[in-house]
């Protein structure tokens, strides 16, 4: 069994720190072959309705700040056993507060199930900076 839906208790646990400071969000993602049915992706591949959430997230993504630093293909897994990723996204957000917006916002939650069922796997890790830049 994947990871697809967003865990509140972490989202509501990142409300605790520092809202305006700002995070870079890991994705590490898994098609299924064929996505979930309904959803609006019904007969698509997992690739093409992530591709069609992407669309829809692009519409809102502006409103949260978030933009991709970086995004690539997943090759080989050189420590963490058999984990496979078809993609792999770097997106950074200006807060925290407005990556945690984004989860609570009604619009993205309309479309977080299509997001689902593109998907049989996934990860979202928050990360900040260490070193100041320079």
């Amino acid at each position: 069994m994947g990871y697809v839906h967003a865990d509140y208790d972490v989202i509501a646990k990142m409300a605790e720190s520092d809202l305006d400071e700002p995070v870079v969000m890991l994705n590490l993602l898994k098609y299924r072959d064929q996505a979930e049915s309904g959803h609006g992706v019904d007969g698509l591949t997992g690739r093409q309705a992530y591709t069609k959430y992407g669309q829809a997230f692009a519409e809102l993504e502006p409103r949260f700040g978030g933009s991709v630093m970086w995004m690539g293909r997943g090759k080989n897994t050189v420590i963490g056993g058999d984990e496979e990723w078809d993609i792999i996204i770097l997106v950074t957000y200006p807060t925290r507060r407005q990556f945690i917006e984004m989860f609570n916002d009604p619009d993205y939650q309309a479309i977080a199930p299509m997001r689902a069922a593109a998907l049989a796997d996934s990860r979202i890790v928050e990360s900040t900076q260490l070193v100041p830049k320079l």
